[in-house]
């Protein structure tokens, strides 16, 4: 058992609330020399109850569980990549080495020292599945309506990797739920002068990790009760937009535009908010209605007996047409036997052939008269 434990424990307090001293260790497991970050761990968490649940809803939504895991195959690993990029090129100085291209590289792809962004993840997976939705000819407002609400439930999940690594915390605050920490006391000593590194700061990551579980709730029932296209996808770009925009002016690690004072979450908030408000008028106004998903993605008893019916119908129409084909077959060579065998149909068809002789003779007779 010994091999399992973590070390570098953290002591994490809130002292409004009569907590003292937790121990909290960013590593969940070791083995050798490899460890195991509970940042990692509740990520890939929240990421694999997302996808499952999205599956087992699948059949109430007209829709098949191969599909959705279909799309998670390939929106799971853009979304990391994409969360990655957006971290590292609002962070380049961080990652840029002047004359060292290898070590750039080498620093870009060293997920295990931290970095992702929320927002580089939503919009890259977004993109995947608008990709994908294109080339399997499938309505993109139907896959990402479903498929949206179960974005933050994953977030909810996640933001707790960064309890552990005592990190996207805020301001000081004096409020009951005020949190400190030996790494709350460094950081701030460190890169924030203008703040008491002896005072209870504010758990931000908590504060988002309820927010997101409230709009995974919410997102249900949107989901559920709209007819409208786009109108679930537009409500999260809403309600996240807003609580990461005011979550984020309480951060004491914000990402910011250039040398600017600008926060770039609460820019990139802020255009979410407008767009998502566009979106819900331009599904009004135009009467976007979500489309259906293809036929052939659906799932259910419905679905299963129309291909059921189809098959047997196609069965029975080849056996149909066999049996008439060979009944016709079997005639033609009936008759050709009787005409053979019969006396009386060769004599009929002799005299018939000696009536139609007399009668050309005749024919003839009667032209040669004429022509006298």
């Amino acid at each position: 058992m010994n091999s399992l434990i973590a070390w570098d424990t953290i002591k994490v307090s809130f002292p409004g609330l009569g907590i003292k001293d937790i121990d909290v260790n960013r590593i969940a497991v070791k083995l050798g020399s490899v460890e195991v970050y509970w940042y990692g761990v509740l990520i890939a968490v929240g990421v694999c109850l997302a996808v499952i649940l999205a599956m087992t809803q699948a059949k109430k939504n007209k829709m098949s569980a191969d599909l959705i895991l279909d799309y998670g195959l390939l929106c799971v690993p853009a979304a990391l990549v994409g969360a990655r990029l957006y971290y590292v090129f609002s962070s380049w100085g961080d990652y840029y080495v002047k004359g060292d291209f290898g070590k750039t590289i080498s620093n870009i792809v060293d997920f295990r020292s931290g970095g992702l962004a929320v927002y580089g993840g939503v919009i890259a997976a977004l993109i995947a599945a608008i990709a994908m939705s294109k080339i399997r000819k499938i309505p993109i407002s139907a896959i990402i309506d479903y498929a949206i609400i179960y974005i933050p439930l994953g977030q909810a999940i996640g933001r707790w990797g960064n309890f552990f690594n005592q990190e996207a915390f805020g301001t000081n605050t004096n409020l009951p739920w005020g949190m400190i920490s030996t790494e709350t006391k460094w950081y701030l000593q460190t890169y924030c002068p203008t703040l008491d590194p002896s005072q209870p700061v504010h758990p931000t990551f908590l504060y988002e990790s309820i927010a997101t579980i409230l709009i995974f709730v919410g997102l249900y029932f949107i989901r559920k009760h709209s007819k409208r296209a786009y109108t679930t996808t537009a409500s999260y770009m809403i309600f996240y937009g807003i609580v990461r925009f005011f979550i984020e002016g309480l951060r004491t690690d914000s990402l910011y535009i250039g040398e600017t004072s600008l926060r770039t979450s609460q820019v990139v908030s802020v255009v979410l908010v407008v767009m998502g408000f566009l979106l819900i008028a331009c599904a009004r106004i135009f009467d976007w209605q979500r489309m259906p998903i293809p036929e052939r993605f659906l799932t259910g008893n419905k679905a299963s007996a129309d291909a059921t019916n189809i098959e047997e119908a196609s069965i029975e129409t080849t056996e149909s047409t066999t049996e008439s084909t060979t009944a016709t077959t079997d005639k033609a060579e009936e008759a050709k036997e009787n005409a053979v065998d019969d006396p009386d149909i060769e004599v009929e068809s002799d005299k018939e052939e000696a009536d139609e002789k007399k009668l050309v003779d005749s024919e003839e007779i009667d032209d040669a008269s004429t022509n006298e």
